[in-house]
């Protein structure tokens, strides 16, 4: 199997689980945070449904500087635009990625905002960071709907929910 087929076959896995966080996500609670300094539900189930894209923009570019591209975050507010949205950044990021050339996995990828290098890393590299932002950020909000008292889905086997505890 390819270092492409791979990745293709962790994004499908992880998707798969974050479509059964993301569909149980209540939004009459979409303004909550559990801390001043946390996201929002909203921004954080936004976030994550965008992630996917970064994909994308990891083989279609050589970086991003928010110094002159800001993030601008979309502004999602129901649960059923939030799985289209990741429904459509998933595709995006699946169908770039299968027409992506291991050649260029080699090849450098800059976050930066301004001369300030945030992560410098190679296409491959970049791409894991991808994956495991929407692990990450998958994992906060499960946090936070077991905050608000939601039984958390299985991620890699059964939750403490599922099984009952």
């Amino acid at each position: 199997m390819t270092i492409i087929e791979n990745l293709l076959n962790e994004i499908e896995q992880e998707a798969q689980i974050t479509r059964k966080f993301l569909k149980i996500v209540p939004q009459d609670k979409f303004d909550w945070r559990p801390h001043p300094k946390s996201m929002n539900l909203q921004q954080l189930t936004t976030h994550i449904a965008e992630l996917p894209a970064w994909i994308t923009m990891t083989v279609t570019t050589d970086g991003l500087d928010f110094a002159t591209t800001p993030y601008e975050p979309s502004k999602i507010d129901n649960v059923t635009d939030l799985l289209e949205f990741f429904e459509q950044s998933y595709a995006d990021g699946r169908a770039h990625l299968q027409n992506f050339s291991e050649a260029d996995l080699e090849k450098r990828w800059l976050l930066r905002h301004g001369e300030q290098i945030l992560v410098d890393r190679n296409k491959y590299e970049t791409l894991r960071m991808c994956i495991a932002q929407i692990i990450h950020h998958r994992a906060q909000l499960g946090v936070f709907l077991r905050l608000l008292n939601i039984p958390i889905p299985g991620s890699y086997g059964p939750s403490a929910d599922e099984m009952g505890k």
